[in-house]
């Protein structure tokens, strides 16, 4: 692990170390920023964004990790003591930071599966529409007649777009939550 404090990450940034700082992050299993002020974890994300390439989140639980939540891809709030600042600020908040693993490894999995099948789905709806459409032309010889009144089509629409994401949202659960805790590489394989 590394421990850098908010003097030593002046001397980044100003110095001109950024690249030699990434470097050496790399080789550690964990960073930990301390004693650094609102506009040096920000900076720290946006460098690790611009540099690395990567999917940032950030993690805060009071008003001085406010930039640092909004300058990451992902920012999660923790509603306590220090206020609710970062709550309000962030996409995702919980009560305790215990319930982070939970979060990631369970309703991140579920949310990933979820929207994957719904992508599916909503391209197998729009084909089959537009299809139907495509072929209705040949029968009625390209003459731009509408085949499907306005209101049936709204009703169409509005079925076929509410009605299965909501069932998908609250049903749709293919590994239980204990499974997901225990085998965190699952996540993983949905990628």
């Amino acid at each position: 692990g590394l421990v850098v404090d908010g003097r030593t990450l002046n001397i980044i940034f100003q110095g001109g170390l950024e690249k030699k700082f990434l470097a050496l992050t790399k080789h550690c299993r964990s960073v930990l920023c301390c004693r650094s002020t609102p506009l040096q974890k920000s900076m720290v994300v946006k460098l690790v964004r611009r540099q690395l390439k990567v999917m940032t989140l950030s993690i805060g639980d009071g008003a001085n990790d406010v930039s640092m939540i909004q300058a990451a891809d992902v920012g999660i709030g923790i509603s306590g003591q220090e206020g609710m600042q970062a709550v309000m600020a962030s996409d995702f908040a919980i009560s305790r930071f215990k319930h982070l693993k939970k979060l990631l490894l369970v309703h991140g999995h579920w949310c990933y599966a979820r929207l994957a099948k719904m992508v599916i789905y909503f391209f197998y709806k729009n084909v089959s529409y537009v299809n139907l459409l495509f072929w209705y032309q040949f029968f009625c010889g390209f003459s731009g007649s509408t085949m499907i009144d306005y209101w049936q089509m709204i009703f169409f629409n509005l079925f076929f777009t509410s009605l299965p994401p909501l069932l998908f949202g609250v049903l749709d659960r293919h590994i239980s939550a204990e499974t997901l805790l225990v085998l965190p590489e699952l996540y993983k394989n949905g990628q």
